[in-house]
């Protein structure tokens, strides 16, 4: 447990916390490492009864970590992953809804979001962090081995089985944001008013009666702040692993609907009812862009997303709208509307 602000780390993208929740000015944290990054849960001074719900609930990361994780053979995620191919696989009711989920957004965003395209990662180095430009023989295998549409989904039995072999699913795009939310729940349940739990620097869950002010610094850049109050806030961002080749640069974020690195937006944020939701949703307009975002807050009301392009580094592109959320760009930056297409 620490006091007071969190330390600037370089690569986060949500820096600095303010806020109405803590009228007194002082911070209650408590974090944990889990998932390959640090989990926050952030009460307000007048709210220090709860540490001890707080720290229990942070507890509650391990056992999903168990469930989720792609990086423990033990994982029930990996057990799928090395059986589904032969047959269906019975899956516990947390992998079972969360495969749901990615389902659906899979299906919402016409593939830019895709948690089983982890062969593709593979054949492009990335898995490994050896990055390599495959051939175009290779990107079509992978291809031909990725995609939600290839995993089945039966809900009378909740067991999953893929359709051909190699298929992998990977949660690294949403597990985190389901982390938070299943967290979120447990705090509520314990009589939590009001909280803010984040993971790592790209996944932020706030509720209460306040504002929370966090900053945006994607590319350790600020951009923008935003006061939330009962939302989620996800951000992706074309991150510090690439590798040029003849001149020309190749990013770790793929396209699943191409094999290749996705490229033209810099950084997408989406704020949203539940983090996993965000996560995941984040990923596809960072994938697919502006278009894409205004068609997804089009169908989802209630979902803003915040777009920085790769061209347009001095713009924000907003697309739909939440109520309790304002946005606020910073000095040096213009917000402009995404225009609305059918």
């Amino acid at each position: 447990m620490s006091d007071g602000p969190r330390p600037t780390s370089r690569r986060a993208l949500f820096e600095r916390l303010r806020g109405r929740a803590a009228p007194s000015g002082h911070w209650i944290k408590l974090h944990r490492p889990a998932m390959a990054c640090r989990f926050e849960v952030t009460l307000a001074s007048e709210d220090a009864r709860h540490v001890e719900d707080a720290r229990l609930a942070l507890d509650e990361v391990d056992a999903i970590e168990a469930v989720l994780t792609w990086f423990r053979d033990t994982s029930e995620l990996q057990r799928v992953n090395r059986q589904a191919a032969d047959g269906p696989v019975a899956a516990g009711p947390m992998l079972y809804t969360l495969l749901e989920l990615c389902r659906e957004f899979h299906a919402l965003t016409g593939g830019a979001f895709d948690p089983a395209s982890t062969a593709l990662s593979r054949a492009w180095g990335f898995l490994e962090r050896k990055p390599r430009l495959p051939s175009d023989a290779a990107i079509e295998d992978a291809r031909s081995r990725s995609g939600m549409d290839k995993v089945e989904l039966d809900p009378a039995t909740r067991s999953v089985r893929f359709s051909v072999p190699g298929v992998e699913v990977s949660f690294g795009a949403v597990g985190k944001g389901f982390a938070l939310d299943r967290i979120t729940a447990s705090l509520r349940e314990r009589g939590l008013a009001r909280a803010l739990v984040s993971a790592g620097g790209s996944s932020q869950r706030a509720w209460g009666g306040e504002d929370w002010e966090l900053t945006l610094e994607p590319g350790r850049r600020e951009i923008a702040r935003l006061f939330l109050r009962d939302a989620a806030l996800a951000t992706s961002a074309a991150g510090e692993q690439h590798f040029v080749v003849e001149g020309r640069r190749y990013g770790h974020v793929l396209d699943p609907r191409t094999g290749r690195p996705a490229e033209g937006v810099r950084s997408a944020s989406v704020v949203a009812s539940d983090a996993a939701v965000a996560d995941a949703l984040s990923t596809a307009c960072l994938v697919a862009g502006p278009e894409l975002a205004a068609a997804v807050c089009r169908s989802r009301p209630g979902t803003l997303a915040l777009l920085v392009l790769d061209g347009r580094p001095d713009e924000i592109l907003l697309a739909g709208a939440r109520d309790g959320v304002e946005v606020h760009a910073v000095s040096g930056m213009r917000a402009v509307t995404v225009p609305e297409t059918r």
